[in-house]
């Protein structure tokens, strides 16, 4: 008897497990074009941008007034603050007037790297080959 087609109905490489079917490499011009809400995402965001000013009176260099440090610890404090907020007029999660830039930064950076975005993540790796 002669073997049977590999192109023929119920072919199986020998071993008995069927072949493992791979998808097609994406094509180079598609693989390379932005997503459609990226392109008007992204215009529209720095067309808001442009249109936001800081007010005179916000920004002080007067002594006292709240700088980097201060930002940091603010934005440390964030959520805290924002709760409470919520229930008294006396609390606010922002100082204003504060030296501008810096407080800025300060508040930023508190916010982003030590307080609500600070959160310690796992990567979690699956082999997909080991159960085999």
């Amino acid at each position: 008897m002669s073997e049977p087609s590999r192109q023929g109905h119920g072919w199986q490489p020998p071993g008995g497990q069927a072949p493992i079917a791979t998808p097609a490499p994406p094509r180079y011009a598609a693989a390379m074009r932005p997503p459609l809400r990226l392109v008007i995402a992204v215009p529209a965001l720095l067309a808001l941008g442009a249109c936001a000013r800081q007010a005179a009176d916000a920004v002080s260099s007067a002594p006292g007034t709240p700088g980097f440090l201060l930002g940091l610890w603010h934005g440390f404090i964030f959520p805290v603050a924002w709760f409470l907020s919520l229930f008294s007029s006396q609390v606010a999660i922002y100082a204003v007037p504060n030296e501008g830039g810096w407080y800025d930064f300060g508040y930023f950076l508190g916010i982003v790297v030590f307080g609500v975005g600070a959160r310690k993540t796992r990567t979690v790796y699956v082999d997909r080959w080991s159960s085999r």
